[in-house]
This record gives structure tokens, C-alpha cells and sequence, in this order.
């Protein structure tokens, strides 16, 4: 049990870095709209803090980039990379 559990428990922070460098690329590219650079910024710090479990993060960060990708005006390069963090976070179980 202990193996699958360091073994699940290396997925998850793989997940987890997966879904922070995604938003760390979009914050850092200039095309991306200035509001959704403050949010992505905002998760990844809340995705970086040790205060919560790591599924309870990213249940949060599903919740809020959620929330984010119904803008409409939002560029469709920029939903698809959200998306995407979502699906690695989403893969994250405790």
C-alpha cells in the first residue's frame, strides 16, 4: 500500500506542476489579456501555498479557472491553455 500511495502521491505533484506551468506561461505571454494574467497569477500562488491539501487546491483552482474561461471575450489560445490546466488538475486524488 505504502508504494501506491508514493506512487499516487508523485502523479499528483506532477499534475500539480504541470497546471502551474501552464498558468506561469500565459501570465508571462504579452498576449494574454491583462485580467486573465491577475488570475492566473493569484492561482498559481494559491496552487504554490502549503496551507491546504494538495486536492483541496486544486478543486479551488477548477473552481475559479471555471469561472474564469466563461468570459467571452477571452482569446481561444487562452481557454484552451485554462482548459488544459484543469484536465492536469482535475487528475489530481487524494
Amino acid at each position: 500500500m505504502k508504494v501506491k500511495k508514493l506512487v499516487d502521491e508523485n502523479q499528483n505533484k506532477e499534475a500539480l506542476k504541470g497546471a502551474i506551468q501552464i498558468l506561469e506561461q500565459l501570465a508571462a505571454n504579452n498576449a494574454t489579456p491583462k485580467t486573465i494574467k491577475k488570475s492566473t497569477i493569484d492561482l498559481v500562488n494559491s496552487l504554490k501555498s502549503d496551507k491546504d491539501s494538495m486536492s483541496v487546491r486544486a478543486a479551488n483552482a477548477i473552481s475559479m479557472l471555471d469561472d474564469i474561461t466563461q468570459d467571452p471575450n477571452m482569446p481561444s489560445y487562452v481557454r484552451v491553455s485554462l482548459w488544459q490546466a484543469v484536465s492536469k488538475l482535475e487528475s489530481i486524488r487524494e
